[in-house]
Order: structure tokens, then sequence, then C-alpha cells
């Protein structure tokens, strides 16, 4: 995508016919929602020094002890921010922003401060919500999450591509000259990567998403996945998705099924990564929570065994 050929976070974790590996934050295995946070920034910081290609924050405003996780617990925003100023190249990415619950004029301003400072490294991942609790909070009708969530789309476009945009939207109007800034760092645009369905036609996503965010599923319904994919899309559009992992001491554990993922040995993870890559996943995002060793000597493991196989593109 030339768009983007210049953006250190995209151009680091995406390459036609290549998948790269990033981590979910906090870099923990924890037990129930609330992580401990502990050593985080240091996390963090060993995880770039390691080679990952990426760091993944989510987007949760509101604790749902029905839920079972608050990823990182930090606000996303201020977060990428401390992060930017903690580290120096991986890509900085977020699994996914919440269009429908703030407006596009913050959501504009955020990311693009976030791009600026850290100079490129922000691929944002957008999604309509699926934490029922959240809208009526927001005061946001749940059955029009959807048109809200293209309403916003549209609106931070205009905002990031034109210097005084003329917008007429149901979620807000700019009829005389202002606009916002900073703009991009090195483009006009920042990656944007759609979560799902996020209540939009497919053929809706393929024509603008720059990149298609799915959840884990086997190597034969993901392949159908992405090929649909492929077939949509004109132009190369990474595929993403996630992944839970309880990497065990031995190597030859045959996978185990846990929540949206595996417990297995890497030489079975390795396996699994090259079979996404065969059929043309792009970048697969790691959560370390559910296992049961400690997360430092997992992310050693995997940097020493794992990633030269899926290596990222400084």
């Amino acid at each position: 995508m030339e768009t983007f050929h210049n953006k250190q976070g995209y151009k680091r974790i995406f390459k036609e016919n290549k998948l790269t590996l990033g981590l979910f934050i906090p870099i923990e295995a924890y037990s129930g929602s609330i992580p401990s946070m502990e050593k985080h920034i240091q996390m963090a910081q060993k995880a770039e020094e390691l080679g990952f290609g990426a760091l993944w924050v989510r987007d949760i405003p509101l604790f749902d002890p029905y839920f079972g996780d608050v990823g990182q617990i930090y606000d996303p925003w201020i977060y990428l921010g401390y992060l930017t100023a903690h580290t120096k190249k991986i890509t900085l990415g977020t699994g996914s922003i919440v269009f429908p619950l703030r407006h596009p004029i913050h959501l504009a301003k955020a990311a693009t401060s976030i791009d600026q400072l850290s100079k490129g490294r922000l691929v944002l991942g957008i999604a309509s919500g699926d934490r029922q609790v959240e809208f009526p909070a927001f005061n946001i009708n749940i059955p029009s999450r959807g048109e809200a969530f293209r309403e916003t789309y549209y609106y931070f476009k205009q905002l990031l591509n034109e210097d005084f945009p003329m917008i007429d939207s149901q979620v807000g109007q700019i009829h005389r000259n202002a606009g916002v800034l900073p703009k991009p760092y090195h483009s006009s645009d920042i990656p944007l990567i759609i979560t799902g369905s996020s209540r939009q036609p497919f053929d809706w996503i393929a024509a603008n998403g720059d990149g298609w965010m799915y959840y884990p599923r086997s190597i034969h319904q993901q392949s159908l996945s992405v090929q649909a994919w492929r077939e949509a899309t004109s132009t190369f559009k990474p595929f993403l998705q996630s992944l839970y992992i309880d990497l065990t001491e031995d190597p030859d554990t045959e996978p185990s099924p846990i929540h949206l993922g595996f417990r297995l040995g890497r030489k079975h993870l390795i396996h699994f990564l090259k079979s996404l890559e065969k059929i043309g996943v792009n970048h697969v995002m790691l959560n370390l929570k559910y296992g049961q060793r400690d997360a430092e000597k997992v992310m050693e493991e995997l940097a020493n065994e794992v990633l030269p196989h899926f290596p990222s593109f400084d």
C-alpha cells in the first residue's frame, strides 16, 4: 500500500506473504479480570529488544466483572503516549479503539498526536464494540452502533486528510475554517485496521479498511476468511488475528484448546504459525494471559526459538 510505505509502524509488521508476531499488553499471566501491571514498561522494552514486531493495547473504558478481562487497565491513549516515550522502534497498535464511544475530533487529536510523537509507529485497530454495559453508560443506543461506527469513521478520515474539512454528520458539523492538528507523521493518514464485522457489510470493510483484524479460528476456517479478504481487496491489505497461548516447558507438548487459543509446546506453535503464514495471515498478536509459566521466561523462549522464523522488518 503506497499510502503507508513510509509509516514505520506499518512497514515493520506487514509484508505480503509474510507473518510477524506482536504481544498484547499486559505481558503477564494472570487469573481473573485484573492484571498486576508489574514491570509492564520493562516488559514492553524487553519485547522491543528481543525483536517482537508490535505491542498492542486495548480500549476498555469500564470494568465489567462478568466480561472477564480489563486489558492493560490504563486509558489507551495515555498509555500509548507512555509507551511512545519508553520505546524507540516497535510498532504501537490498538486492538481495538471502540469508535462509537468517542467523538471523532478527540479520536483524531489523540491518534495524530501519538503518530507524531512516535514518528509514525501507530497502527490503529478500530471496532464497533462488544461490551453491552458500555453503550448505555455513554448514552448510545446499542442497535445504532454500526451506523455510529461509520459516521465516526468518515468524520475521522476527513479530519486527518483535509486541512479545513466541511463536515455535516450526525455526530457533528464543521462549516467554517477549522481543522485538527497535528497531522499524521510521514503521510496524510494512519493505517486503520477494522476488527471483525464492526457491524458493517464485508464489502464496506474491504473498501474502507487498511487491513482486517479477525478472531482465532482453525486453519481451515481461517483460510476461508483470508481467501474472502484477498478476493474482496484489489491491493495488498494485511490480515491479522489474535492468539492466546499457554506455552509449556516441554517443546513437544501437543496442542490442547484454551480460550481463543492453545496450550502447547513451541514446536507445535511454530508449526501452527507457519500454517497461518501459508494461508496468508500477516500478523499474530500473542496474548499470555492464560499462561502457567513466568511471562518473561515465555517471552525469552519465544524470542529465541520462535521469532527467528517470523522476523519483523526493521
